[in-house]
Parts: C-alpha cells; sequence; structure tokens
C-alpha cells in the first residue's frame, strides 16, 4: 500500500484530502505544519507529497525546498491561489505538480495516480510486475506469460498495470479510465470496454490462458483473477 503524506494547518482540509484517497488504496499520514511534515519524510516510507502552499511559520514553498534537500519524492502542491507567477515558484523549488482549490475528488486522485505511476516508472526496481506466470514488462510495455509475450499498446499497457498492482480489487470502469487516460481527458467510459475486448483478442490470439484472468465483474468493472 502506498503511503501519502497530507501536509496543511487546516484540520479539516487534511481530512477531506483523506476522504478522497482512502478508497482507492492509499494510506495518508497528516502533518499541519512544515517541520512535522519533515520529520515523518524520515521516520515513514512515503511515496508522495501532497503539500499545501498557505501555511504559517514554514510555507509550502520552504516546505518543498527542504524536501529537495533530502529526497526527490514526487511533491504536488495544493494553493487557492492560481496566477501563474505562483504556479512558477512552486515548480522552481522542485514540486512536480500543482493543484488548484477547490478541486474534486477525481482530479487529485487521477493527479496522484499519475504521478506515482511516471515516479514508479523511473524506479529500476519497478521495472516489472510479476503476478503468478505473467510478468509485466514496463521497459518494453510487453505481457509475458512464461515463454509467451504479447506486445501492448499505451493504453492496454496501463489497464493491466493497474489490475496487476492489486489483482485481487474489482476496479470499476471509472477507475480504470481515469487510470490509463488520466485526469485531463473526456474519454466516453465505454471506451474501456471496447479496449477490453481487444486487449483479450489479443492476448488469446498469442496463446495465453485468457479464460484465468481479466475477469468481468457484472454491474461494477474489471478484475485480474
Amino acid at each position: 500500500m502506498q503511503t501519502i503524506l497530507l501536509v496543511d494547518d487546516e484540520q479539516r482540509m487534511l481530512e477531506l484530502i483523506e476522504l478522497f484517497l482512502l478508497p482507492h488504496g492509499f494510506r495518508c499520514i497528516k502533518a499541519q505544519n512544515g517541520e512535522k511534515a519533515l520529520e515523518l519524510l524520515v521516520t515513514e516510507k512515503i511515496s508522495l507529497v501532497l503539500l499545501d502552499v498557505m501555511m504559517p511559520d514554514m510555507d509550502g514553498w520552504e516546505v518543498c525546498k527542504k524536501i529537495r534537500q533530502i529526497s526527490d519524492i514526487p511533491i504536488i502542491m495544493l494553493t487557492a491561489r492560481a496566477n501563474k507567477a505562483d504556479l512558477v515558484k512552486g515548480l522552481e523549488t522542485g514540486a512536480d505538480d500543482y493543484i488548484t482549490k477547490p478541486f474534486d475528488d477525481r482530479e487529485l486522485v487521477a493527479r496522484v495516480r499519475a504521478m506515482l505511476r511516471r515516479s514508479h516508472s523511473s524506479e529500476k526496481e519497478s521495472e516489472v510486475i510479476v503476478e503468478g506466470r505473467f510478468t509485466l514488462d514496463k521497459e518494453t510495455y510487453a505481457l509475458y506469460y512464461d515463454e509467451l509475450r504479447a506486445q501492448l499498446t499505451l493504453k492496454e499497457f496501463l489497464i493491466l498495470e493497474t489490475l496487476l498492482s492489486r489483482p485481487k480489487k474489482t476496479f470499476t470502469r471509472d477507475e480504470l479510465l481515469q487510470a490509463a487516460w488520466d485526469y485531463n481527458t473526456y474519454t466516453d467510459i465505454r471506451t474501456v470496454d471496447s479496449h477490453i475486448r481487444n486487449l483479450r483478442d489479443k492476448l488469446k490470439l498469442a496463446g495465453f490462458p485468457t479464460e484465468e484472468f481479466i475477469k468481468t465483474v457484472w454491474g461494477i468493472g474489471y478484475k485480474w483473477k
């Protein structure tokens, strides 16, 4: 389970963000000031930081600078100020992304997932996902079953990456849409069904035992097995 560090001086905002993230399998740790956030980065295994800009004593820009002195962990800045100067300042201090308040849960979750996906793809230890006799190669965008190999499109790869990351979880079509098309899309949710159908056909043609995985959960979505 990936852990997200939430940093905001408003307790209500911390609780709201946690409410958005928990249903998607993220563990949340909360800090109401920069000093506490920096302590948690040392003592906890954090995957990503959601960092508010406007905080007393040590603002988000200063916290971001200090984090960058000790870690290259992904940082998404949160702010109610949407002018370009703030955006540039946040990125110059080392932030990876920027979300303007107010934001909805779908945008937040999709941005977190997109950032973690990009981060993981650059980590050597995360170049493959192994599940039983299946191996998903993140460098070549290919799926292997023993010696059999199927070359995937980017969207097929992102769908499979999502399913394999939590093989027992049932993902809704909306969750798969967010995972494969990111947060800035207006793609019809039925596109997921088309890609699943094409993916099954491709893997069947390659000799994969398709009846053993990519299960349809009627009325909800799909799961790995």
